[in-house]
Formats: C-alpha cells, structure tokens, sequence
C-alpha cells in the first residue's frame, strides 16, 4: 500500500512500511524511510507507483480550468477528490483526484484551504481582486523585461532615468526599475554605472556627482521660499571704529571684520566685529527655519549653496561703505606686552571701511612688510602691522597650551573654473577647465583672521559659561590620536586649540550654529546677569543637543560631498594636463599623497614602504564616476624613514580620515539580490572660514 502525504506544503508518496494509530512509516522511492504523522496523510491507494501517480497528477492539475472549477465548486467546504468527481467523473482514478489537489493547493486566490484536504472556494470580489492582482504582477513582469532589454541595447527608459539616483543610493528592490536595472545589468554582464552611463540615464560624471548629492541632501530642491529680511529694530549706537574684513574675493557672506584703536598710545582697543541676523530674527522665525533646514553653506569649485537666500544675506553682511549692524567684542589690550587687560561686548553699527580680499593681497601684506622689514604700501598698514603682532602672541600663548606648535607643512589648494564668456555665476556643468593652485597655510592675512576668531569664540565661550547660559561648544578632551573634536553644550578645553573652551560663533551667515549661539550672546548682552530668564535657549535645552545632531550630519555630509567634488576635478586637472606621473609621499597600506595636489590614492608597489617615504608614481588610469585612481610605483626617491611620533595628532587623524575618503564609490544597488523585499580637526584655518 502507498500513502500521499504533506510536508510543510510539498506532497509526497511512498510504500506504507508499518502504521500505528497516530503515525506510519513510509519509504520513500529514494529508499530514505520518514515517519509520517497520520493527521498529514491525504490518500492512500495500491496502485500506481507513487512517482507515476505524482507525474500524472501534475499534468492532470494543468488540464483543470480554475474558473470552470471555481463555478462547479459546492459553496460549502468540501474534499479534493469532490471536486475531481464533480469536475472529471463520479468514478474518476486516483491520478485525477491527487490532479484535483494540487490544482487546489496552487490556486488559493479560488480555493482557500479548510484543513486536511479541505477547501472553500473564495467569494467573487476576492477572486477579482486577486487575478487583476495577478494581471498586474505579470504585465510589471513583462514591462520589467521591456525595459532591462533597452537598457542592455543602450536607451535608457524615462521612469529609469526619473529615478537614477533613488535606484543606484536608495532603492525600492521591490520597485520595477530597480528590478529591471538589476535584471539588465546581470544580462548585460556590466556594472550598473557603466551600463546607466552607456544608455544615456547619466550624462557627465560630474552631473552624477552633483545630482546624486541633490538627492540626498537636497531632495525637495535648492530654491529658497520667498523670504524678505527682517529689519532690526533695536536703536543701535554708532561704534567709533572704522573697520575692515579679509575674506576671498567670491565671499559673499561677510561674517566678520576687524578694527584697532588707540595706536601710539599704549592702550589699544582691539574689535572683531561679526555681522548680527539674529537681531533681526529669532528662533523659529520664518528666515530661522531655513537656516536651520540647511544648516550650513555648501562650498565646492566654482559654485556654493548658502545656508540663507541672498537677499536676506546681503541684509546683514559687512560690505564696505556701510554702517553695518554688529555683535562687537573689544580687548584692551597693553600696547608693548599685548596682554589683554579686560573685554567688552557690545551691540552696535559699525562702520566697515573696507572689504580686503586676501587673493589679491598675499603677495602684497607679507611678513616682512608687516614686520617693517619692507615698506608697506596698502591701507590699513598700521592697524595689520599690530595685528599681526597680536596673532603671533595669540598664537605662542595656544601652543604653550597645546604643548606642541601647530605644524602648517601642508598648503591649501584653491580651485578655479574657466567659464565661457557670458557663463559666469552659472552652475558648473563639468566640463570646464580647472586651475589648481597652492597656498602655503598660516600666511599672514590668514594668521590674523584665525587668531582674532580663536580669541573671540574662546572669549565669547566662557562668558556664556560665566553667565549661566548653555552654548554650542567645540571640545577635544587630548591631542592623542583617535581623539576626535566632540560638540557639546558644556563649556570644556579643546586640547588641539590650546584653549579653555571654544564655540562657533563668527560665522552667522554661513554655520547655523554660530547663529544660535549669536542668539545666547545677545541675550547676555542685553539683560546682563538675568539673561538665563530670556534667553533663547534654557540650560538643559533639547532644542540645542538636535540642533548638534542635524548640523554634525550635515556638516559631515557636506564636506564629503566638497572633498569628492574637489577630486573630481582634480582627476580632470590630471587628464587636462596630460599628467601621468607623481611625487608623492608614502602614508599607509599602499596609500600616497600627490606632493603637489590634493589627492590620495593607493599605488601598487608603495604597500611596504614606511610611512613619510618620497615616492615616483605613474597614473595608469583614472575614473571620474568612482573618483579611483590606479598607479604605480616607479622608485622611491629617498631613504627616509618617518616616525609618527614626529607628527602632530591632528595630521594623523587627517590622514586617516583623506584615506577612509579615498575608496571607490558605494552603491546601494544590490546586484547579489533576488529583486524580492521583504569631523575635521578645528585648525585656525577652519575657523576663520
């Protein structure tokens, strides 16, 4: 005797070899012997042999019509060899009952199952539903091969390429575009950004870069809702300084200026000046939400995404020729020592003389006429020459902190873009020509900007402290590597600073942040003492700590994307320039770094040198989606060997982080799938920017 049994949804049939009241033995035509629960036995039967009973049962299941079966279907439950009666014969075999249950089985959207060999056919609503269902699956079925089969012979369809950047970084794997890319890329045998790139769904590699940024940072668009900016209202008293910003000559957002008063006579009254939104607006204001929707500006060669609409900017930023609302902090400061005697805030109007652009002026204020070691003809000779002075005192007063002098050995890369005529203040389109020139760090004009900013964000810190107010604070708990700069409310050292406590606050304009904390300033500026009562933000305030969240994520976000655009156009500076071979220095597991270009890459061949070796590397190729560079070693040029203790923490941890930026680009699309869903150091160039 045989028996037809379930298990876990698979029939099978084999020899009864012995049977008890609750199970049997059956042997199976392999020879394997299982035990059989007599609750999971369908049929038993003498003849035919089980495989030949399955085999004819399967073609018989395909020769039953669902829909004629589903009408002669009693309304009532009822048994699998019924239905083969009603549908076959009243004295059909036994292939034409285990027919009549595999058809059963495999159409649940007619037949829902009641128990052993049980079933009841479906209301009609459901069975409708169910085949449009099943319709629709298979026409996305054929509309999936349509499109995978155009992707392959090179056309890329419009809802492919209306949803790229979705499909490659975020996808829906239960989507149809995402299955049919994954579906042409297996046939195609290529990868997914080469094959989108040959249908035509990516149009340059830098519009990859640029659109795939939009979308993740960007996606409801870059556009500004129709803002006006706020008057200030406060009566605010005419400062007697007369001062002047350094900043590049594409600044727009003029956060900050200087000025000096009191020269030749001992006392001197040293300001920094930094442009006042938030007396014009207060949190959760209209202009405030955009602010804090973006966070930041975005900076990249040749374009920028301000963090405010421009009108709104140009409303309180320091350009010249103006009387221009100001959050102010003077030091008096001892002419021959430079020691800061005392500090006064103050909200005011300032009178801003003049816009210096360091671009134009590097090669003019040097050292050495700052220094009167050479004559200095510019404006404002004095009051730079001072300081100067001061910026170096400032700075030797840090780095007896930091127990170490800050080490610049590195330059800083400025990137142009040659528009056509006509094309400038245009978005980029990638194919521009690219110059890339160095500036050494610490020059002078830059030394100047970063020491006053220090010394104001230090001082403006510990007063927010001091008055019992809680801040946006940068700290570094020790210059030890892996020890990164954390941003807390808590006043707290930043050992790589050489400071007691240091926060953002001079860049309102352009770092949400610094605006928030321009808010707590004011609030201490006007009401002294009580300013706990009115400020903006209370100790212990949730607002600040996912005020840090957001803008550590963007801030983060937003200087990846300004690292990868940069080494896009570096690697076409390489390919413009015809460059096929490199000095560069040795860091580690292979990686280098060009000696003349803000580039890191791995160089077969460099895998054993130590680190700080001075290497020859040919480029053998590059690729401007990935952002990869593949070369090699051609020699090593000297014999040194450096130690890392000779380097600062900061360099170190900037290595690490330009090598975890230097891999190939990531994908979200996962092509090993069925288809089936179920922060930077805070150096005084940083923050003087």
């Amino acid at each position: 005797m045989f028996a037809l049994f379930d298990d876990a949804g698979k029939f099978l049939a084999g020899r009864v070899m012995s049977e008890a009241d609750s199970s049997m033995q059956v042997e199976l035509e392999s020879g394997k012997r299982v035990k059989v629960k007599s609750a999971n036995v369908l049929l038993k039967f003498d003849k035919p042999a089980p495989a030949d009973l399955i085999a004819e049962g399967q073609r018989l299941a395909q020769e039953i019509d669902l829909d004629l079966a589903w009408e002669f279907a009693p309304e009532g439950e009822f048994g699998f060899a019924d239905l083969a009666r009603d549908y076959f014969d009243a004295k059909c075999s036994t292939a034409h009952q285990v027919g009549a249950l595999f058809r059963l089985f495999e159409a649940p959207h007619y037949f829902r199952r009641a128990g052993k060999g049980q079933f009841k056919k479906a209301a009609e609503e459901t069975v409708k539903a169910a085949l449009l269902g099943i319709e629709r699956k298979r026409q996305q079925a054929l509309q999936i091969e349509a499109w995978a089969a155009e992707l392959v012979a090179g056309t890329c369809p419009k809802p492919i390429a209306d949803q790229i950047y979705k499909i490659l970084f975020k996808p829906d794997k239960n989507g149809p575009e995402y299955k049919a890319v994954v579906e042409a890329t297996r046939a195609s045998h290529k990868a997914p950004l080469d094959l989108l790139k040959a249908a035509g769904a990516i149009s340059s590699p830098y519009q990859f870069h640029w659109k795939r940024f939009l979308f993740e940072e960007f996606p409801k668009g870059v556009g500004f809702p129709a803002l006006s900016a706020p008057e200030i209202k406060d009566e605010l008293p005419l400062s007697a300084a007369q001062a002047f910003s350094i900043d590049d000559s594409a600044t727009t957002e003029i956060d900050d200026a200087l000025s000096v008063q009191g020269l030749g006579s001992g006392t001197i009254i040293f300001g920094v000046h930094i442009a006042a939104p938030g007396l014009a607006f207060a949190p959760d204001s209209a202009v405030d939400k955009v602010a804090r929707e973006r966070f930041s500006t975005v900076y990249m060669p040749g374009w920028k995404l301000t963090m405010l609409p421009d009108e709104v900017v140009q409303a309180y930023t320091l350009i010249e020729g103006r009387d221009c609302p100001a959050v102010s902090i003077y030091f008096t400061i001892d002419e021959a020592t430079l020691a800061i005697q005392s500090s006064e805030t103050k909200l005011e109007r300032v009178s801003i003389r003049a816009n210096l652009r360091h671009d134009k002026l590097d090669g003019v204020i040097t050292a050495a006429t700052l220094s009167g070691e050479a004559p200095a003809d510019y404006a404002f000779a004095p009051e730079l020459a001072f300081t100067f002075r001061l910026a170096n005192a400032l700075k030797a007063q840090r780095e007896v902190v930091r127990g170490k002098p800050e080490n610049f050995n590195r330059p800083d890369y400025n990137f142009r873009l040659e528009r056509e005529a006509g094309s400038e203040g245009n978005e980029p389109k990638g194919d521009e020509i690219v110059r890339i020139s160095t500036r050494v760090r610490g020059s002078p004009l830059d030394l100047i900007v970063a020491e006053a900013m220090i010394l104001a964000n230090s001082t403006w810190g510990g007063w927010l402290n001091e008055m019992g107010l809680p801040g946006i604070y940068r700290s570094q708990a020790s210059m030890a590597p892996g020890v990164k700069v954390r941003m807390g409310t808590r006043a707290q050292p930043h050992a790589g600073m050489g400071v007691a406590q240091y926060t953002w606050a001079t860049s309102p304009l352009r770092r949400y942040v610094d605006l928030v904390n321009q808010w707590q300033i004011i609030a201490c500026a006007k009401n002294g003492r009580t300013a706990a009562l009115v400020a903006p933000f209370k100790p212990k305030d949730a607002q600040l700590f996912s005020i840090i969240s957001g803008f550590d994520a963007a801030y983060t976000a937003y200087n990846g994307f300004q690292n990868g655009i940069e080494r896009f156009w570096t690697l076409r500076y390489l390919v413009q320039n015809q460059i096929t071979e490199l000095t560069a220095t040795v860091m580690k597991d292979g990686l280098v770094r060009a000696d003349e270009l803000p580039l890191v890459f791995k160089a077969l061949g460099c895998e054993p040198l130590a680190r700080g070796g001075h290497v020859r590397v040919r480029i053998t190729g590059t690729d401007e989606m990935t952002l990869d560079v593949h070369a090699t070693l051609i020699e090593r040029l000297d014999a040194a060997q450096a130690s890392a203790e000779a380097t600062d923490a900061e360099a170190i941890d900037e290595d690490e982080d330009e090598a975890a930026g230097s891999g190939p680009l990531t994908l979200a699309l996962d092509l090993s799938a069925d288809g089936e869903g179920e922060s930077a150091s805070d150096t005084p160039e940083v923050a003087a920017t």
